[in-house]
């Protein structure tokens, strides 16, 4: 049975749910972004991001949408 948890939240210390964790196709992939990507060029994205995100229009959230 998998279990149904927001791993944002749930795991912010670190995978609680060990070898069952229903993401672990993703463990690789993001050790080894980490082991090749320098710290400045993770800061550079992270600020690509933000502008991004700073220069977008604002989005309405709908009481009724919800």
């Amino acid at each position: 049975m998998e279990q149904k948890i927001n791993c944002a939240e749930a795991c912010v210390n670190g995978c609680v749910l060990g070898d069952k964790c229903p993401n672990l196709e993703f463990k690789e992939a993001t050790s080894q972004f980490i082991e090749d990507t320098s710290l400045d060029k993770m800061l550079e994205i992270a600020e690509a991001a933000r502008l991004k995100k700073m220069t977008e229009p604002p989005k309405w959230i709908l009481p009724e949408d919800i």
